[in-house]
């Protein structure tokens, strides 16, 4: 699901849409998170259109990029929320996000968390253990309320993927185990504060293939038909998310491969009449967005030669937490007939894990910009202001019009609520 066409080279520079990245970097420094709107617009079509005017509700894993702007753009396309924190829920209401179409997931949900949840009035919790679910039912009973659930079951189906982003095995923290759901259901069964809607699995992330989708498929029907058989009506199936995108050589699948054989799966069940509810973050916003750094110094130390940006793993962890590959583009490349001499790009932090990509080829001058491609997702949402560097700006491109969604942050206001002691 490459965006490619949304950021390509024109009269030897490259662009975001419409707008120079040259120019981006003058108006708003380096360095700084470029996204494209359209780029947000087709990642949300291709979704629409995998549905086939099925009763599907897709709900963006915000986590990826959370961005109010972002979300209210996906609020208007029609897409609920996948949140996993309070914090999240804020960010929803905040960018008019529908609260009735928001799934609260995660492993750790505080008191004052499900209590901010219900006084919204969410779609669902997706409860992840029976300690958890019984904290919702006595909270829903003291508000007076009835509290929708499904709960999130963990098939044990390995998603062949990074890991660290894998949460569909039996040793990840995620879910209950899919072989004790029948009792735990018959258990909120018969708390009165709860309402059964659905059932939920999300196996992992930046899957690339749709076989591990259905080998879960296949378990969570035969759990659904053996709750029918317990009296418990489902309205909802949530299958999550992770489908995958291009980084560099993969050729991930689509939500339209993936929902064409789901569909296919449910109607062969006798479960077509179920909503389905999916959760993707990375492929929504993914290959919308790259991350613009400029060459401080290169620097050469025996058979090693460095490009040193003012980006960093403050700015972007995915390398050095996952030893993520994101392709490197010169904004404006040299024209040379000389072989490209090999770097690794690093930043400014004193960490030897500070670093963006390692052995790229690249003709290189100091003071040239560079744009770290698929930086959409999981960038700027895992940033940091270690070694006190203020996080970087965030602007949307749309056409030839630009829009500052997030300034880049103020140095002072990086310890202004800090105090000394008396």
């Amino acid at each position: 699901m490459t965006v490619a066409k949304h950021f390509q080279h024109k009269d030897g520079v490259l662009h975001a849409e419409n707008v120079s990245l040259v120019q981006l970097a003058h108006d708003f420094g380096t360095p700084l998170f470029v996204y494209s709107r359209q780029a947000l617009h087709d990642a949300w079509e291709s979704y629409r259109v995998a549905a086939q005017g099925r009763d599907v509700l897709v709900c963006y894993g915000m986590k990826a990029n959370s961005n109010l702007a972002i979300l209210n753009e996906f609020a208007q396309l029609g897409t609920g929320f996948d949140i996993v924190s309070g914090g999240e829920l804020a960010r929803v209401l905040a960018a008019k996000g529908d609260a009735h179409k928001v799934v609260f997931s995660g492993v750790g949900k505080q008191s004052w968390e499900i209590e901010a949840a219900l006084d919204a009035g969410i779609k669902c919790f997706n409860v992840e253990s029976e300690a958890e679910l019984e904290r919702i039912a006595d909270i829903a009973l003291k508000k007076g309320v009835k509290a929708p659930i499904s709960l999130r079951v963990n098939p044990d189906v390995d998603a062949k993927t990074h890991p660290y982003i894998s949460t569909g095995l039996k040793d990840n923290k995620f879910g209950v185990d899919i072989n004790e759901a029948p009792a735990i259901y018959a258990r909120a069964q018969q708390m009165p504060s709860l309402n059964i809607v659905g059932v939920d699995c999300h196996i992992g992330s930046q899957i690339t293939e749709i076989s591990p989708y259905l080998d879960a498929l296949d378990k969570l029907i035969a759990l659904i038909k053996q709750l029918q058989a317990q009296g418990i009506e489902l309205s909802h199936l949530d299958i999550g998310g992770g489908l995958g995108i291009r980084y560099t050589d993969e050729t991930p699948a689509t939500p339209t491969d993936l929902l064409s054989a789901v569909f296919k799966a449910l109607d062969a069940a006798d479960l077509g009449h179920l909503q389905l509810v999916l959760e993707p973050g990375r492929s929504m916003v993914g290959n919308a967005g790259v991350l613009l750094t400029r060459v401080e110094y290169l620097k050469s130390n025996q058979d090693k030669n460095f490009a040193i940006v003012d980006a960093a793993m403050n700015d972007l962890i995915r390398p050095t937490l996952y030893d993520a590959w994101h392709d490197v583009e010169a904004v404006t490349p040299h024209q040379t007939d000389e072989v490209a001499p090999s770097y690794d790009i690093v930043g400014p932090i004193c960490e030897s894990g500070d670093w963006l990509a390692k052995d790229r080829a690249l003709h290189l001058k100091q003071n040239d910009l560079l744009a770290i491609m698929s930086a959409g997702a999981y960038a700027f949402t895992m940033a940091s202001q270690y070694n006190t560097r203020p996080r970087a700006a965030e602007v949307i491109v749309d056409g030839e019009s630009v829009h500052l969604v997030r300034p880049r942050e103020e140095l002072q206001s990086l310890f202004e609520n800090e105090r000394l002691l008396d």
